[in-house]
């Protein structure tokens, strides 16, 4: 897939609407359509990177500015004493479903384990 037909490319270039929670200048953080807890956001570099895969030593403050984009929505939205889960899944067996690298934060409610 190329950037150009890019679901969170097109929604970091405000193409597609979303409901925006926290941005910075390479960090894009919106609510999730499909919600798995009251709390789930999505965080994205707002620079395409396929995946978790592609993270290198030349990109790996763009992955590193989604975990601490996430603790700072975590800590807003009250989530930090009791607890929540940041998830990042990697290609197909992974359950990845949009090929941009995104950090999923969950919270809100008690996360089981195995989850899935």
């Amino acid at each position: 897939m190329s950037e150009a037909d890019c679901l969170f490319c097109k929604i970091a270039d405000r193409e597609i609407p979303s409901t925006v929670v926290y941005e910075s200048e390479s960090v894009l953080g919106f609510n999730d359509i499909r919600p798995q807890a009251p709390v789930h956001i999505l965080f994205m570099p707002k620079r395409h990177i396929s995946g978790i895969h592609e993270v290198t030593a030349r990109n790996v403050g763009e992955a590193g500015a989604l975990l601490l984009a996430a603790n700072e929505v975590a800590r807003e939205k009250g989530l930090s004493e009791a607890g929540y889960r940041l998830v990042v899944n990697c290609k197909a067996d992974g359950g990845q479903t949009v090929d941009h690298l995104h950090l999923h934060l969950l919270g809100g409610r008690r996360m089981t384990w195995p989850p899935g």
